[in-house]
C-alpha cells in the first residue's frame, strides 16, 4: 500500500508540474491494463479514445506553457485546477488499490508540492540558463518521466 500511495503522490506532483500530463498518463495506463479501473466510476479513463483525447489536450498544454502570456501556475484558477486534477488523479491511483480517499489526499498533496516546487525549480533553472525555454522543456521531460515512474510503481 505504501508504494501505491507513493505513486499517488508522484502523479499529484506531475499534476503540479503539468496539469494535463498526469490524466493523460493515467488514461494510457488504464487503457493498457496497468491501472485497473474497470467496473469503477473512472473506467472511462481506459476507454478506447480517451487516452488519445486527453493526450491531445496535454500536448496543447505543453505548447501553451511555452508562451510568454501564459499565467503563473500559482494564480488562483491555475492553482485550483492543479489541486483538483491532482486529487482526481491520486484518487484514481487509490481506487486501483482500494484506498480511494487516501489516494485522493496523496494526489492533492503532490499537486501542491509539484506546483510550488516546480515553479521554484523552473525559476532557478531559467535564471541559470539565462532564459525560460530550456527550463520549461526540462520540466516537461521531468513531468513525463515522473508520471511513467508513478505508473510503473503500481505494477
Amino acid at each position: 500500500m505504501s508504494i501505491l500511495l507513493l505513486s499517488a503522490l508522484l502523479i499529484g506532483i506531475v499534476t503540479g508540474l503539468r496539469a494535463l500530463t498526469a490524466p493523460a498518463i493515467l488514461s494510457w495506463a488504464a487503457s493498457l491494463g496497468v491501472l485497473h479501473l474497470s467496473g469503477t466510476p473512472l473506467a472511462w479513463l481506459g476507454w478506447r479514445f480517451t487516452p488519445w483525447i486527453i493526450s491531445l489536450l496535454a500536448v496543447g498544454e505543453l505548447i501553451t506553457d511555452q508562451l510568454p502570456d501564459t499565467p503563473s501556475r500559482k494564480v488562483p484558477l491555475q492553482f485550483g485546477t492543479r489541486i483538483l486534477v491532482g486529487a482526481f488523479c491520486g484518487a484514481a491511483v487509490g481506487l486501483h488499490g482500494g484506498v480511494f480517499w487516501t489516494g485522493l489526499v496523496a494526489g492533492l498533496v503532490g499537486a501542491v508540492l509539484g506546483t510550488y516546487g516546480g515553479a521554484a525549480a523552473r525559476g532557478a533553472l531559467a535564471k541559470a540558463f539565462g532564459k525560460d525555454l530550456p527550463a520549461a522543456l526540462l520540466e516537461d521531460v521531468v513531468a513525463i518521466v515522473l508520471g511513467v515512474l508513478a505508473m510503473a510503481l503500481i505494477r
